[in-house]
């Protein structure tokens, strides 16, 4: 038997922080829960980022759920990313039952059911305050990967934003880039050509095939105004909590690259627009991304590099990013490394390759003498996992096989009259559900051509009046193509004529009468 007194001096030594703290479960050992052992959660850290990872059906949803809820009461807004449709229920009261009586017990602290102040956002603005960018706002990069481009394709779309840019032709929607293919690809084409340089044709009517095939999975949705402001998403409650923005995108479950970068958007416009803040005791903002796979899946070396570089900066603007995945080995090598806060729950080995996933796990973990943990990874029950994180002085703190609190809120999800009322009482529905078209590069190009058109209809009607009109008459030439004076003069010179005939002999013949017979 392990020495359970050296265990608990270890965990209060390295969870015992300075700032503010919440407890979030007690450690165990040899599969006992030891309430002396708490473990504590360092606000201050919480924008260093997390992972949050495990099997299917081994509480990672919960888990996020329950950190959510402590952050809500520490004043901290939170952004919940509700892929399954399971996490809405936060927003109505807890109930006791046999589990959660029994799991409290353990850890030797009271249960008292809570709901928390939440705002239900979603993409295609179906039961929730609807989220919308503009095509400018995801800019050449995410637009090139959701439109699934080759570089030359790429380079064509940068070359199209930054024409609209120096045009000033605002990307609105999808039909203001489709505006814009056309007419580079057109009436635009000598003109884009000499300042850019030469478009290939095949590469335009690509992009504008793949737009297309987008708008048909129902893209257009997304693009347009008015656009969300992330300010929205750090708002207080009137009950001083922070409020939890579940975002339900299950309706575009079969759309995985289009919430992936719209994900992608939303981090780099919260980065691009929130200001430094420095050294704070505790987040701004802490984001949870479920099923984070879907971010990274078939993602270019560029694209991982931008997530890494804003996972990078980001936290300085006080915001915390948590991805939450069921294999650890799903987010890359570059940003995994960038995780400050990690929470293991058990994984299944059932084939060789998932032994071999377990011990990479394993190694990614501190370096323990009271746990073998390849193989406790393996035996962890619900709501059980293996914690680590960062102290203020950015130090990992021990691993700790941790029994954690479950969620004071509704561990299921709202009935529809629920999501009704909820939205009935929300300010943002009323502020974003309402489809705004302000002038942008589609009205002013087709503006353009339409003037053009009508300048080139001017100008040949102008031509054929030119080449049809004709020269004005003299006095002489009207007298002379009048049909009387041209009758008078016939018969004059007819009359001349037999008259200059006659004295010369030539006047005509004159028939004489033949003898006759008789």
């Amino acid at each position: 038997m392990q020495d359970n007194a050296a265990f608990v001096d270890a965990i209060k030594n390295g969870y015992t922080f300075k700032g503010e703290s919440v407890q979030i479960g007690a450690a165990m050992l040899n599969g006992t829960v030891i309430p002396d052992a708490k473990i504590f959660l360092p606000l201050k850290t919480m924008n260093r980022h997390g992972l949050i990872a495990g099997a299917t059906g081994t509480g990672k949803t919960k888990t996020l759920q329950m950190i959510s809820e402590f952050l809500s009461d520490a004043s901290v807004p939170v952004l919940l990313m509700d892929i399954k449709g399971d996490l809405s229920g936060i927003a109505a009261l807890g109930a006791v039952n046999d589990k959660v009586t029994s799991r409290y017990q353990q850890i030797q602290l009271p249960y008292t059911p809570a709901q928390f102040p939440a705002e239900l956002l979603s993409l295609t603005g179906k039961n929730g305050v609807k989220l919308r960018a503009t095509v400018s706002e995801f800019g050449p990069v995410l637009l090139s990967k959701i439109l699934d481009l080759n570089d030359t394709q790429g380079g064509v779309v940068a070359l199209l934003f930054k024409y609209c840019d120096d045009n000033k032709l605002p990307l609105l929607d999808l039909k203001d880039f489709i505006k814009v293919l056309q007419f580079i690809g057109n009436e635009g084409k000598a003109e884009i050509e000499k300042v850019y340089g030469k478009i290939s044709t095949t590469s335009t009517g690509t992009i504008l095939r793949k737009v297309i095939e987008l708008q048909q999975q129902g893209a257009d949705v997304f693009f347009g105004e008015r656009s969300f402001e992330v300010d929205d998403l750090m708002r207080i409650s009137d009950t001083g909590q922070g409020v939890i923005n579940v975002l339900r995108v299950m309706d575009i479950q079969d759309k995985p690259k289009l919430f992936s970068t719209f994900m992608l958007q939303m981090l780099a416009e919260l980065y691009a627009s929130s200001p430094e803040e420095g050294d704070l005791d505790k987040p701004k903002l802490v984001l949870f991304i479920d099923e984070a796979h879907l971010i990274f899946q078939e993602a270019s070396s560029e694209l991982i590099q931008q997530i890494e570089t804003i996972i990078k900066l980001i936290r300085s603007k006080g915001i915390g990013i948590f991805f939450c995945t069921q294999n650890p080995m799903d987010i890359p090598a570059s940003v995994l490394g960038q995780l400050g806060m990690k929470i293991q729950h058990a994984l299944r080995a059932f084939t060789a390759a998932d032994r071999k996933t377990i011990k990479q796990t394993a190694d990614n973990y501190p370096e323990t003498e009271f746990y073998k943990t390849e193989d406790l990874i393996t035996q962890l029950g619900i709501g059980e996992a293996l914690v680590t994180m960062l102290n203020e002085k950015g130090i990992p703190t021990p691993l700790a096989q941790t029994m954690l609190c479950s969620p004071r809120s509704r561990m299921d999800i709202l009935t529809d009259d629920e999501v009704q009322n909820i939205n009935a009482k929300s300010k943002l529905v009323a502020k974003y559900n309402v489809d705004v078209d302000n002038e942008s590069a589609y009205e002013i190009l087709t503006a353009k051509l339409e003037e053009a058109t009508e300048k080139a209809a001017e100008a040949e009607e102008q031509t054929t009046k030119k080449s049809s009109a004709k020269e004005e008459p003299s006095t002489i030439e009207k007298i002379a193509n009048n049909s009387i004076v041209k009758s008078m003069v016939r018969t004059a010179g007819n009359g001349l004529v037999r008259s200059l005939l006659g004295a010369l002999g030539l006047g005509g013949r004159t028939t004489k009468r033949k003898s006759s017979w008789f």
